[in-house]
């Protein structure tokens, strides 16, 4: 076995940008919504439906790497201010085949090569806190709230 994946992993295009909100939106509410109060799933809507958002990634200063699995989008990461993973989202189905942790590996090569630097942030939902622990990610401080998001900001060194 070549140990490859049996995705593809690359940035997203323009006409995907739907796909991906949309994905997210349904990964949200199925493993993360009942954690949130009502004004904390209004607030992850109203990022995610941003036109600003989609404004940033039309422009390329909210880049965002999809998973693929025959042609069909598995998985998101995206990238804020170079170096904070502002979103990461795997289909339910696809839980626990390595394209989360895929996701980030391409994502911190990309930071690291491209843009340059050695570390990346997140602001982990209390669902993802094992999970970015188990790939060598460590807390900047405790868990917070804010605008009813709950969350963990951690780092990573690449």
């Amino acid at each position: 076995m070549s140990g490859e994946l049996p995705y593809e992993i690359r940035f997203m295009n323009r006409d995907e940008w739907e796909e991906a909100m949309g994905l997210t939106w349904k990964t949200f509410l199925e493993f993360e919504g009942d954690d949130y109060s009502p004004e904390g799933v209004r607030s992850f809507e109203d990022f995610i439906t941003n036109s600003g958002l989609k404004r940033m990634f039309i422009m390329g200063t909210y880049q965002v790497m999809a998973a693929f699995s025959d042609g069909r989008m598995v998985g998101v990461i995206s990238l804020r201010n170079e170096t904070h993973i502002s979103l990461l989202f795997v289909d339910g189905h696809y839980h626990r085949r390595g394209i989360g942790r895929a996701l980030i590996l391409a994502l911190a090569e990309y930071v690291k090569t491209e843009i340059g630097k050695k570390r990346l942030t997140v602001n982990a939902s209390p669902y993802g806190v094992g999970f970015y622990h188990r790939l060598g990610f460590q807390d900047l401080g405790p868990e917070r709230q804010q605008d009813g998001i709950i969350f963990t900001p951690m780092f990573l060194n690449i």
